[in-house]
């Protein structure tokens, strides 16, 4: 099946979903970047010649959503911009908070029963939550993917057959240069399409991105490494006694850019790390997969100032426009490739198995790497 085609199938199985989305980051984009619909549509096509060069037949996928889901390029276009938009006018300079999200990995000197795991509270508008889905990515001579986005993306968060997952989140209260870079989405994707680390950590690198973004990459032969990016330099750290654990602030370093002026947009994160770490030191103790599973869950359903905690729930208080909820907790075994996902908030909702595994598919190219 071909990039046109895949996405075809995607657009029309999602058409309601992706329908949804366009309506809501209509009136989204207008508040937070001041731009109306129309005005996204017709400069977002500024960003096609950097993705042409940078991720090859990814736009003729996107042009299959289009036509699956019966909409223009131009909006599934913008979908995949939506944290670009969301978070800032890309075309101007006017800055904004942007997502929540805790990350974290678990290597095997961390974990009771050996394995490595890695996994994330995804915390998104809550109206925009019914859009989240999960895809099945099979592509011809790449890994297989499997990934979290919603409803138009090509990338989230996810894990290829290869043993690599990505897990991220924003990195708001940082003001840059304003001016077109790679839209995220499409280095999730490239990052996804990976066959090794090597590969991963090149995409990340040799591209530049106007919109500060965390990435936790995990490796299922027991390594993992977290990447600040920012339009300049990178920040990067390492697990500390197996953990790793990120949340919406810079923590590698500082970005010589705002050093003196920075403070986080999303302060709640400043205390959901620490918590992170502390409940999931307990995973030394988890002697088998089900316990893990239950420490996790109880780590990362923690209501510690509630709304805003570990376990993001909406805000009354904020323009509904505004108001987070994990829409999505995820925990992923690279060991034995189950991915597993809560149909909402994790204090209310169980880690339910996918019916994929992670490698079924490909774990090297054909032929190998030469």
């Amino acid at each position: 099946m071909d990039a046109r085609e895949r996405g075809r199938q995607y657009g029309e199985a999602a058409r309601h979903q992706i329908e949804r989305g366009i309506e809501f980051y209509g009136e989204a984009f207008a508040r937070s970047a001041g731009l109306q619909w129309s005005e996204v549509l017709e400069r977002s096509v500024g960003w096609i010649p950097m993705i042409e060069a940078y991720l090859p037949e990814i736009l003729e996928e996107v042009r299959g959503i289009a036509e699956g889901a019966n909409r223009r390029f131009e909006e599934i276009l913008a979908l995949n911009a939506r944290g670009e938009l969301s978070t800032q006018n890309p075309f101007a300079g006017r800055d904004k908070a942007d997502e929540g999200c805790s990350s974290f990995a678990l290597l095997p000197e961390a974990t009771g029963d050996g394995h490595t795991y890695c996994g994330q509270n995804w915390d998104w508008r809550a109206g925009i939550a019914d859009t989240v889905m999960v895809l099945r990515i099979v592509q011809p001579g790449k890994p297989t993917v499997i990934a979290q986005v919603e409803a138009g993306q090509v990338g989230r968060h996810g894990v290829n057959s290869a043993g690599l997952a990505l897990n991220a989140n924003g990195l708001g209260g940082a003001r840059f240069k304003a001016g077109l870079g790679m839209p995220g989405t499409f280095v999730r994707r490239k990052i996804l399409e990976s066959w090794t680390l090597y590969d991963a950590l090149q995409a990340v690198f040799r591209v530049t991105q106007r919109f500060s973004t965390n990435l936790l990459l995990t490796h299922r032969d027991g390594f993992a490494i977290d990447v600040e990016t920012t339009p300049g330099r990178h920040g990067w750290m390492y697990p500390e006694d197996g953990v790793l654990v990120h949340t919406n602030h810079f923590v590698a370093f500082t970005p010589p850019q705002i050093d003196g002026s920075y403070k986080p947009a999303d302060v709640d994160s400043l205390y959901r790390r620490p918590r992170i770490q502390k409940g999931l030191r307990g995973i030394r103790e988890a002697g088998s997969p089900k316990m893990v599973h239950k420490v996790v869950r109880a780590t990362m359903s923690d209501h510690f100032s509630h709304p805003h905690s570990v376990c993001r729930h909406p805000d009354p208080l904020e323009n509904a426009l505004d108001r987070y909820l994990t829409v999505i907790s995820s925990l992923v075994d690279l060991t034995t490739g189950e991915y597993r996902l809560t149909h909402g908030a994790p204090c209310e909702n169980e880690y339910e198995l996918l019916p994929w595994n992670v490698y079924d598919g490909p774990s090297e190219p054909v032929g190998g790497r030469g």
